[in-house]
């Protein structure tokens, strides 16, 4: 498989990292192999430990997130390798806005006395400093989910590292397209691929990039132990989708701000959560630390809950649905789920731009919010 060429933009990365050898005859791309087990004395023994797939996505994620990759059969199934890790009793320190399955399992392992889970506003560096005084983990998320806060990931770095923490950077919403946690000085990346990297909302599958390619490798027995191993069709699948992730996040992103904005001046919307609109409280960090403030957004409604289901019902073409990241445009109101913290705002409704015309997602939204 060819190497990650420091010369290639991220664009040429997501077309070429992760492929076959080129020889005549020979596949341009890894195939599928449906098999769980494999002739003794070679280079794979059981699928569970890994395959030919899941070595192609990891050299791929890994190129593009300058570290070493782990993959995994969820993104849930990644976080919880994580917490895995964790001493017991050791302090974990989190966002108190994160995402739902994540936030739920730490709240689990804290109530058993697994974890000590110390919640915080990730935005607010001088609580991160004081609840990271003796931490094993620090959790961040950026931009958050689904309130779409940005936290500073290199002060917050310097910070787990002052305490001897491992910081643990969930990179889902902003895509290596946008940041490379690692360069800011995360120790591991974590990403739900079943989200913008698989992006056409057919396949679950996540993934751990570790900065220190000792604790990847040590990672992979455990991820054998778990029973957290991708499939051979969704490691095809990631990849596949991966080929297309420069094209589709550019564009959704541009639809995003163009939605983002008009929006904010419609009369039926309180507020727009999104850190490329000048007066989001992100804005100034995203601009000097993110190429892009990403394809979500969140809106709150001026007519509350009532207001934000009425939208859900009445799309026609923006789809009301869970996850993100799909090629299709998804919505829905975050507080349907009974899980979903209380702190999020009852009347929350996020939004994942997918790669649909502008002008026909926000006619849509249009004839939705009527009358307001």
């Amino acid at each position: 498989m060819p190497t990650d060429d420091p010369t290639w933009s991220v664009d040429t990365a997501v077309v070429h990292l992760g492929r076959p050898p080129r020889e005549p005859g020979h596949p341009l791309n890894v195939p599928i192999e449906a098999v769980s087990t494999y002739h003794a004395g070679g280079d794979f023994e059981y699928a569970r430990d890994g395959t030919r797939g899941s070595q192609a996505l990891e050299q791929a994620l890994g190129g593009l997130e300058g570290g070493h990759a782990v993959s995994f059969a969820s993104g849930m199934a990644a976080a919880s390798a994580l917490f895995d890790t964790v001493t017991t009793g050791g302090v974990v320190v989190a966002p108190r806005h994160a995402y739902t399955g994540v936030s739920v399992r730490a709240r689990q392992l804290d109530q058993a006395g697994r974890i000590a889970l110390r919640a915080i506003d990730i935005t607010d560096t001088d609580a991160v400093a004081d609840a990271a005084r003796g931490a094993s983990m620090v959790w961040v998320e950026s931009p958050t989910n689904p309130m779409l806060e940005i936290a500073d990931l290199a002060t917050i770095a310097e910070i787990a590292r002052a305490n001897k923490a491992i910081l643990v950077c969930d990179n889902t919403f902003a895509t290596p397209l946008a940041q490379r946690p690692i360069e800011s000085g995360a120790d591991v990346v974590l990403h739900s691929a079943t989200k913008m990297i698989g992006g056409h909302s057919d396949l679950l599958a996540g993934a751990l990039v570790f900065a220190d390619p000792d604790a990847a490798a040590e990672m992979v027995p455990r991820r054998t132990l778990l029973g957290g191993f991708p499939g051979a069709l969704e490691c095809y699948l990631a990849l596949r989708g991966l080929r297309t992730l420069a094209l589709r996040w550019r564009h959704a992103q541009s639809s995003a701000q163009i939605l983002a904005e008009r929006l904010a001046t419609h009369p039926a919307i309180a507020k727009v959560r999104y850190p490329g609109l000048p007066d989001d409280p992100g804005y100034d960090l995203a601009q000097r630390t993110m190429a892009g403030p990403g394809t979500i957004l969140a809106i709150e409604f001026v007519g509350g809950r009532s207001a934000a289901q009425a939208l859900s019902d009445r799309v026609r073409l923006w789809v009301h649905a869970t996850s993100l990241g799909g090629v299709e445009s998804l919505l829905e109101r975050r507080r349907r789920w009974s899980l979903e913290s209380d702190l999020v705002p009852d009347d929350l409704v996020r939004m994942s731009v997918g790669i649909e015309d502008v002008e026909d997602l926000w006619a849509d939204l249009v004839a939705a919010l009527e009358p307001w």
